[in-house]
């Protein structure tokens, strides 16, 4: 069962009853609506949000979650800011309160050792050769975008922040961006509605607030090679800016991609490039949703003398399902791995909260799932090899690291 209310300030809640569930999960998604100044800022506010409020210090933060069992997530996403809790039903009221302080009063007080801190762990994750070409390939595909600020992008401007820019640009998505929150456990209804008016209700939102954050374009094939001396294997990725949720052509995506290489042992990636050819381990396609777009690459890590062997089996295996439509069994199959796994992405009260929520912030509404599970079921071989067609013979980009 779900229910949903507003607050005056425009928070919208969902809430789920999971019943004879003895824990209950919280999430609640804040939007970004506009570009950072500088890129870093918001992975530093996202660092600090549990390092100390007006109310608690982080030591009594850490001491609160531990003593009671709660647990406490927060990402920074292109679009949105998440923060998880999950909890005992009876410390619910506790665990709302906590949330609540940490949203309204956070002081960033550790803004200093946070941000060596985080330039140390990324020297570190930018030494994975894996990690390294990814970040090529996103701060390429996105040249001049926001959503391009990525790892290295943030080393090369976080000497510039300050402090004052980590509060101001929190001040300013706190009042602007659109908020979801979204509860599942077996709590009353009423119970929960009372907690979150009484939490929630004085958080400020500016109602007439735009967003900013432009639809990225991608003007011309490009291909960025990376140097990384002691690499053993070049990491390529190649990849295309195709349509998100709004387009009709977003269910016929996932099932190109899962048939392309998302789907495993069965996907055809890994069974030409990988079980015939024996050029990887490790290969593979995905397709990633943004507010503004969707990525769409494809993976593999290989020996430095194959790249172009590699560049050429990506195209040869999009060729096939341009020039020749795919059997309704290989269909069928897809289908089902791609709704199978949907149950595997709800079994839990977190996994459930966390799924309301972003559909709450993309915009799709709370009974997304079953709308997307109809959307599957109703690709068809020609909807596939019509994608197929249409969206990559367009520009792309390469990103390759190798020795």
């Amino acid at each position: 069962m779900i229910k949903t209310f507003d607050l005056e300030n425009n928070l919208n809640t969902v809430y789920k009853n999971s019943p004879n569930t003895p824990r209950v999960a919280v999430t609640l998604n804040i939007a970004i609506n506009k570009p950072e100044r500088c890129a870093g800022i918001y992975s530093l506010i996202n660092r600090l949000f549990s390092q100390g409020t007006t109310n608690r210090t982080a030591e009594q933060i850490a001491n609160e979650l531990d003593e009671n069992a709660i647990e406490f997530y927060s990402d920074s996403k292109q679009d949105y800011f998440r923060l998880r809790m999950i909890c005992l039903n009876e410390d619910f009221e506790q665990m709302m309160d906590l949330l609540a302080d940490i949203v309204k009063n956070t002081t960033f007080d550790d803004f200093v050792k946070e941000k060596s801190k985080m330039q140390g762990e990324i020297t570190a994750d930018l030494d994975s050769a894996r990690i390294k070409s990814q970040d090529n390939f996103i701060k390429t595909i996105f040249d001049g975008h926001y959503y391009g600020n990525t790892l290295t992008k943030i080393l090369e401007n976080i000497d510039n922040i300050t402090k004052e820019d980590v509060i101001d640009s929190y001040k300013q998505i706190l009042s602007s961006g659109e908020k979801f929150m979204a509860i599942v456990g077996d709590i009353p209804f009423e119970t929960v509605k009372k907690c979150v008016e009484d939490n929630f209700k004085d958080i400020p939102f500016n109602a007439h607030s735009q967003n900013e954050i432009s639809k990225p374009v991608l003007a011309g094939s490009k291909r960025s090679d990376v140097i990384k001396k002691d690499a053993k294997q070049s990491q390529i990725y190649q990849g295309w800016l195709v349509p998100g949720y709004e387009s009709e052509d977003y269910a016929p995506l996932v099932v190109f991609n899962n048939i392309l290489g998302s789907s495993g042992l069965s996907s055809r990636l890994f069974v030409n490039l990988r079980d015939k050819k024996g050029l990887a381990y490790t290969v593979r396609s995905s397709y990633e949703m943004y507010k503004m777009c969707g990525n769409f690459c494809i993976y593999i890590a290989t020996e430095p003398s194959n790249i172009q062997i590699s560049l050429d089996g990506f195209m040869d295996e999009i060729a096939k399902l341009q020039n020749e439509q795919v059997s309704e069994t290989e269909l069928k199959n897809a289908k089902n791995n791609i709704i199978g796994k949907q149950q595997f992405i709800t079994e839990t009260n977190m996994q459930q909260s966390n799924q309301l929520a972003y559909y709450a912030i993309m915009h799709l509404g709370y009974d997304y799932q079953q709308k997307f599970i109809d959307l599957i079921n109703n690709v068809t071989v020609e909807d596939v090899q019509r994608v197929a067609k249409k969206y990559f013979v367009q520009d792309s980009v390469i990103s390759v690291l190798r020795p």
